[in-house]
């Protein structure tokens, strides 16, 4: 699971990326709500956690900037206010969860692997993008007409439309896209999926596409 840290108390952010390194998480930690910013929007992550009181931009601004670009990664903040407006205010601005300052590293792990479990049997029902439906549930993709998709093309332009506009990797989307349960995939199986991705875009006649050539990176665009 990759992770965007922000927080700006250096010792902290040292002992949570430590924390999360030892359970197996990969984690980009930035100081403030700037870099919390421009880190989201170039990359894809799993969950973001977002300190509110950071300097250059504050946790709550970000989230808003965040959210307004169309990002809807898991947001966790993190608040030493334990007042309930304050609470409340994060939760509106588009937080998912909150940790109140001090808060133990076992409750923090806790909930990322909670996280984790929701999130591999969690898929949301219709995804809207540019002209594109899909149907998650159906394995359907809908533009000017409409397509069946296998699973694995379905799990991948389900994460690429999560994610639009960014340069996806290979191995984050082969991560995303194969179950611990199949087997072991490479570029290649990635690169014939994202292939018939792209003849099917043609057939139902939409506008976006995915550009990127074999090796990935591999991006969503639309005109």
């Amino acid at each position: 699971m990759r992770i965007l840290l922000a927080e700006d108390e250096q010792q902290l952010s040292r002992v949570l990326v430590a924390a999360m390194h030892s359970a197996h998480y990969e984690v980009t930690a930035v100081e403030n709500g700037q870099e919390a910013v421009t880190a989201a929007q170039e990359n894809a992550y799993d969950v973001i956690i977002l300190d509110i009181m950071m300097p250059v931009k504050d946790g709550l601004t970000a989230l808003k900037e965040i959210r307004a670009g169309g990002d809807h990664t898991y947001v966790m903040m993190l608040t030493a206010m334990a007042e309930v407006d304050d609470r409340v205010t994060g939760l509106d601005a588009g937080a998912d969860d909150y940790l109140t300052k001090p808060f133990s590293l076992k409750e923090l792990l806790a909930r990322l692997r909670s996280l984790e479990r929701r999130n591999e049997g969690y898929d949301d029902d219709i995804l809207n993008f540019a002209d594109l439906t899909l149907d998650n549930n159906e394995q359907r993709l809908e533009a000017h007409n409409s397509i069946s998709l296998s699973k694995k093309e379905t799990r991948l332009l389900q994460y690429l439309i999560l994610n639009a506009g960014k340069a996806l990797t290979a191995p984050d989307l082969i991560n995303h896209t194969w179950d611990d349960d199949d087997e072991e995939a490479d570029d290649e199986d990635l690169w014939i999926n994202v292939s018939y991705l792209r003849q099917k875009l043609q057939s139902v006649n939409s506008r976006v596409v995915i550009t990127g050539e074999k090796g990935g990176p591999f991006t969503l665009t639309k005109p």
